[in-house]
């Protein structure tokens, strides 16, 4: 059988350790005879009933030796225990009986020798379920029809505590041939459980594709709201089942609705939100890609965030480059008015800010607070982040003045992360050793200043490493960005280090670098990597 504790309606305490547990109240006897049963072992029931053994003894869940009989289809144990006037009304905890468990088990033998024994044929369990309600969710068609046209049952067809009749429950689960049988016996419904779910929801949701298929030969309303103010196509997307979402689409779903919880659920985090959303969030990036290549609305309205924020909210690098493809709006705003570029720096995410400079995203736009990406970015105290922003505006600028081209031949790749290339080991040593060894606290402002630095890019760098000493951090930093630029224009380093020296009035130091680089460094395979 699948998975009896699941079927019961057990919780964790019945899954690890508490199957011996279950136990702790039957006589070594009654435990023996439980056992056997559930081992299709006759001959020692048959021993233990002789020695007056109470056949109707239950375990602490309440589950007697005919629970489990009937849970693994023991036919003979079956007939063992009828014979001998086993009761067959009796409930476990949650108020499941053996015709729960001969529906479930889709054992038609045995839910008639039940039936003939008495049983209570319309017995709930503690969540309102019947014989059908487990007979349609375990796909047990024969017990379906059983009831149905045999035992003329139909007054079984209700909604359990959770509003579910049992179509929507096979409908929930993925059941094809039940999902069939019960619309030939007419027991196809539109109905919702108490979550404001159809048959359709529930189905989409769980990526049950081939019921989505027959359910929508038969459905009206496919844009209807559950509670969550969620459609069919929507809670597919959620899922991530692609398959689903299609068939809805084709159906004539709305791609760019947006959920909209009733009155009564003001708090609902799933207010306003899209499709496109629900997929970023989940990281599922086929559908992403699926749903851009259907056309929907890349920046939906109203929103806090649009998808490329979410995208670099939760980390999903392929999203962001997907949506970026597909021409998002990079200097898209949200209710905060910082761009993706904002929030990914307040993150410090390396890659995605990365990309996003790669891209040309917008390096002066101001949040609300009239903070740029950088500013934020120093503020967070994410000194790579810093760095390479200050290089992107830097190169941008060399750019406009057309002092650096990005398509500059085949080798050319654009990066502004921090370089270990082996091209520029000596040169990056040679320019550690001036910011630490030679430049005095303040002179490395100067230099910057000398290049261009501008003073929020230079109050950025100094933000971070506030200690005594810290200036030679900062020195190095600065000297690492001018050698990002320097590269990138396809300039010598090596010689534009020693005249920029000399010309911003630091003629000694200049000599020092000419006698370190004249060690046989090759300045001209540095290259930006």
């Amino acid at each position: 059988m699948k998975g009896l504790n699941h079927l019961l309606h057990a919780r964790k305490e019945a899954t690890q350790g508490a199957t011996a547990a279950s136990h702790d109240c039957l006589l070594p006897d009654e435990r023996e005879f439980q056992y056997a049963a559930k081992m299709n072992n006759l001959e020692t029931m048959e021993k233990l009933l002789k020695k007056n053994v109470n056949i109707n003894a239950v375990d602490t869940l309440k589950r007697t030796a005919f629970h489990f009989a009937v849970a693994r289809s023991h036919i003979s144990v079956v007939d063992f225990l009828l014979h001998h006037k086993a009761r067959v009304d009796m409930a476990d905890q949650h108020g499941l009986t053996v015709i729960h468990l001969a529906a479930w088990t889709g054992n038609l033998d045995i839910m008639r020798k039940l039936v003939k024994a008495g049983a209570d044929q319309k017995a709930k369990n503690e969540e309102g379920m019947n014989v059908l309600h487990f007979a349609a969710q375990n796909n047990s068609v024969k017990i379906v029809d059983y009831v149905l046209q045999d035992l003329h049952l139909h007054d079984l067809n209700k909604p359990d505590r959770k509003g579910k009749k049992p179509f929507l429950l096979a409908s929930e689960k993925g059941h094809v041939d039940m999902i069939n049988d019960l619309i030939t016996l007419k027991l196809f419904t539109s109905e919702k459980d108490k979550e404001g779910n159809t048959a359709l929801h529930l189905a989409a949701k769980n990526g049950h594709s081939e019921v989505v298929k027959i359910l929508l030969e038969r459905w009206g309303e496919i844009n209807d709201l559950n509670e969550n103010g969620e459609t069919p196509f929507y809670l597919s997307v959620e899922g991530g089942h692609e398959k689903c979402a299609e068939l809805l689409l084709e159906a004539g779903s709305d791609i760019n609705v947006l959920t909209q919880v009733c009155t009564q659920y003001p708090t609902s985090t799933q207010n306003n939100s899209s499709a496109l959303q629900a997929a970023i969030q989940n990281g599922h990036l086929s559908l992403v890609t699926f749903l851009i290549d259907k056309n929907i609305d890349l920046v939906p309205k109203p929103e806090k965030n649009s998808a490329l924020h979410l995208a670099v909210i939760n980390n999903h690098l392929p999203v962001v480059k997907s949506l970026l493809d597909a021409d998002h709006d990079i200097n898209s705003l949200n209710h905060r008015q910082e761009t993706p570029l904002h929030l990914a720096a307040d993150l410090g995410n390396v890659e995605l800010v990365e990309v996003l400079l790669k891209a040309g995203c917008d390096l002066r736009a101001a949040d609300k607070h009239g903070k740029t990406a950088l500013a934020v970015a120093s503020r967070s105290n994410h000194a790579l982040i810093v760095d390479m922003i200050i290089k992107a505006e830097r190169y941008y600028a060399m750019k406009e003045e057309h002092l650096v081209h990005s398509d500059d031949g085949p080798d050319f790749s654009l990066s502004f992360k921090q370089d270990h290339s082996t091209q520029t080991k000596q040169i990056r040593s040679s320019l550690w050793n001036l910011a630490y060894n030679q430049l005095n606290p303040q002179e490395w402002k100067k230099l910057a200043l000398f290049w261009k630095f501008t003073g929020e890019q230079i109050r950025a760098i100094e933000e971070q490493w506030t200690g005594k000493k810290s200036y030679k951090e900062h020195g190095n930093r600065m000297l690492l960005i001018w050698l990002h630029g320097m590269l990138l224009a396809r300039q010598n380093p090596v010689k534009h280090i020693y005249e920029d020296l000399v010309e911003a009035g630091f003629q000694p130091l200049a000599e020092n670098i000419r006698a370190a680089s004249s060690t046989g460094m090759d300045s001209r395979k540095c290259a930006i990597s």
